[in-house]
């Protein structure tokens, strides 16, 4: 299966990062992409009140990258927000394509860092998997990557391949702690991983040093479940397609059988 990382910046207007989000995804089915993912908060950019861009599922931000996957026939994996129940709202991957139509709101928030995603937003309770021409794919988003726990999940509902769109914080040692984490979480349940970020909004800004709030460093990466890297972007937006072989995560978990041996 092709899948596309497809790094973006978010820019505080939603129909401009939805313009943004189509372009993307025609480039993406240009190349023979059969799944597209874009960054978490690609409807608008993380610090913006997320209650004044929320829209249910069934709205108009929503429909226009339903129209965009109907038109290429690739399935999309964006992120946005949705309205929750309590007043908040709930930071949401939005999944369409041919034959799925889901969603799955981020379980774990980002209470880190000087940061409180939990403030605004309602945590999901949910674990996802879809299937995009017969491989399962996990769905999980930017703090859930430090929870191993849930890309395992994944892979007992039968997983082979996970995507984490995020909007990484920049600030010292954050990016160096995206790229292990991302490769860990391959490692851990023996997954293709596809980390796709948010990129960096100031190319001339120093990574090392924190944001306000955690709009991107970029450095998408497609890992194997061997964790080794098999493709990456920089800081920069862009597009990076590539080949997932579910088979490999097979022969990988043949060799290193880390979910059948566990004790605990």
């Amino acid at each position: 299966m092709r899948i596309a990382l497809c790094q973006m910046t978010a820019s505080t207007d939603p129909k401009e990062n939805l313009a943004q989000v189509t372009d993307l995804v025609r480039r993406a089915a240009a190349e023979g992409a059969r799944l597209a993912v874009l960054p978490e908060a690609s409807m608008a950019r993380v610090g913006v009140p997320p209650g004044l861009v929320a829209e249910p599922l069934d709205g108009p931000w929503a429909e226009g990258v339903r129209a965009v996957a109907r038109e290429t026939g690739v399935t999309v994996v964006v992120g946005m927000f949705t309205p929750a129940p309590d007043g908040r709202v709930a930071n949401t991957l939005l999944v369409t394509g041919p034959e799925v139509e889901e969603s799955y709101d981020k379980i774990h928030l980002y209470d880190a860092f000087g940061f409180r995603e939990s403030d605004t937003v309602a945590a999901g309770e949910r674990v996802v998997t879809i299937d995009v021409d017969g491989v399962r794919v996990g769905l999980a988003t930017c703090y859930d990557v430090r929870f191993p726990e849930l890309f395992r999940a994944h892979a007992d509902a039968g997983a082979t391949v996970s995507v984490l769109p995020a909007s990484w914080g920049a600030g010292p040692g954050k990016r160096e702690q995206w790229e292990l984490l991302v490769r860990a979480r391959a490692l851990d349940a023996t997954v293709w991983l596809a980390a796709v970020g948010q990129a960096a909004p100031d190319q001339d800004a120093d990574p090392e040093v924190a944001t306000k709030a955690p709009t991107g460093v970029g450095h998408s990466a497609l890992v194997g479940p061997d964790g080794t890297v098999r493709a990456r972007l920089d800081a920069a937006p862009g597009l990076l397609v590539a080949e997932v072989d579910p088979k490999e995560t097979e022969r990988v978990r043949r060799a290193v059988a880390v979910l059948d041996n566990r004790r605990l």
